[in-house]
């Protein structure tokens, strides 16, 4: 995984590069995704693993499943990741474009599980807390996860705040133990 990551991360810099400088980081972002999405079914894997395909059809061959206007820079990109066979780092590549996006709108992406729905304001508070502590714009998706019992899990980026009751009590049982 971390070879991957390695291996895709001058990919990564060189789209957000030329995102950052169209001004277009939304809708390379957008199709970064869509070109991740393809590659992960089966079928296209299989074509893109294939010794029997030349490298020019793959590109080809993407740009038509996205369907939409590409700019040539988009064109541009499949075409070095299928000559360079970098195709199914794709997954990583987005990965790591949406790190490269998030620090540069000085935002962050945190996923609130928590065992039942939150209210607006309990979602508010969670919002205001993290942008104070974080000194960013924060993009909240709240999950909902039975197993917790109670409380709330946060996850932003690398960081995790675990306030959930299943973790409370396995303190406390470790605590008396």
């Amino acid at each position: 995984m971390s070879e991957a990551l390695t291996t895709a991360r001058p990919y990564a810099q060189a789209a957000f590069e030329e995102a950052q400088k169209l001004s277009d980081l939304k809708g390379w972002s957008e199709f970064l995704l869509a070109l991740a999405e393809a590659v992960i079914y089966p079928e296209i894997r299989n074509v893109i693993s294939s010794p029997r395909v030349v490298k020019a059809q793959l590109d080809g061959l993407l740009v038509d499943v996205l369907g939409g206007k590409l700019k040539p820079q988009q064109v541009n990109f499949i075409k070095v990741l299928a000559e360079n066979q970098r195709l199914l780092l794709l997954p990583e590549i987005v990965s790591l474009f949406e790190l490269l996006k998030s620090e540069a709108e000085k935002s962050v992406n945190v996923v609130v599980d928590s065992a039942f729905e939150l209210s607006a304001a309990q979602k508010d508070k969670i919002v205001s807390s993290l942008k104070k502590r974080m000194g960013r714009e924060i993009q909240l998706t709240c999950t909902i996860n039975k197993e917790l019992l109670g409380g709330v899990v946060i996850r932003a980026g690398d960081k995790v705040i675990d306030g959930s009751a299943r973790t409370r009590l396995s303190e406390m049982a470790n605590a008396l133990a």
